[in-house]
């Protein structure tokens, strides 16, 4: 038994450092084995580095149009409150479509812009900040596709109703329509706040608009299918006034004579004014 236990060989020569190898043997084995999982890992991330060129190109092209969309419109702004002439009806729809789009671009294309750069496009930003990137969202988004729709029924009754559409009705009708805008698109953007739907997911790390059916319908509709049958509605109608407008114009138009016809009119008006230079020169 004691030969069995002995790190020593048969012959009596003792190898002391055998134990000491065998251990450090197979710590060498495991911490292998580990790492082996361990650089595969690393591998894999160098495989699907984020950050390639390809990505550095769209992340920079996406940062330029969010600027750019940022200053064009606050230069649009920036136009109309300098500019005393365009103090009116309708370049108070535009001011309100250029507000709309502005704050799409500070607050909304940022924050996408975070999200699309993380790993597997998750939200790590928090449940508060997750409720106001999809409010501003959908508020921004609606007020700015309402805001168009808005400036169609403006043009559409000045063309059909120009008599009975006046400057100070015009005014009023199209700050009625912005406040209307804006409220309509509050009402959908705050919606999931009050408990219709959920837009933040913990356990998954997701946020995005809220997937309830009901919600779904009722915010696509009243955001896109509704404002996009009135535009096209209006534009028809625009396009048939436009076309019935211009053929009663060709209608009352004086049609100019032949030249034929002309040249005797003029030889008349001759012959009847000469006799009477006469009678008068006889007198």
């Amino acid at each position: 038994m004691a030969e069995t236990l002995s790190p020593c060989s048969p012959r009596g020569q003792c190898q002391p450092g055998m134990g000491a190898n065998a251990s450090s043997a197979n710590m060498d084995t495991n911490a292998s084995s580990s790492a082996a999982p361990a650089l595969m890992g690393g591998s894999a991330w160098r495989g699907r580095e984020p950050f390639s060129i390809f990505t550095v190109l769209v992340l920079t092209l996406l940062v330029l149009l969010t600027v750019a969309t940022f200053l064009w419109n606050l230069l649009v702004l920036a136009t109309i409150l300098r500019v005393k002439a365009f103090h009116r009806v309708p370049h108070n729809l535009v001011a309100s479509t250029a507000v709309s789009d502005a704050l799409v671009a500070a607050l909304v294309m940022p924050l996408s812009l975070v999200k699309e750069l993380s790993a597997g496009r998750r939200w790590r930003l928090g449940r508060e900040l997750c409720l106001v990137w999809v409010s501003f969202d959908v508020l921004c988004c609606t007020a700015s596709i309402w805001n168009v729709t808005a400036i169609a029924l403006d043009r559409y009754w000045s063309i059909t109703r120009h008599l009975q559409y006046t400057l100070l009705t015009r005014r009023r009708i199209s700050n009625v329509m912005i406040a209307l805008t804006w409220l309509l698109s509050a009402a959908i953007s705050l919606a999931p706040l009050f408990g219709w739907g959920e837009t933040y997911s913990p356990e998954q790390e997701r946020c995005q608009v809220s997937q309830d059916p009901s919600y779904t319908i009722v915010s696509t509709g009243g955001a896109f299918y509704l404002p996009l049958c009135v535009v096209l509605f209006v534009y028809w109608k625009i396009y048939k006034a436009s076309k019935f407008h211009m053929g009663g114009r060709r209608r009352n138009a004086v049609v100019p004579l032949p030249e034929a016809a002309q040249t005797l009119e003029v030889q008349d008006k001759h012959t009847d004014y000469l006799p009477r230079r006469t009678n008068n020169s006889n007198h």
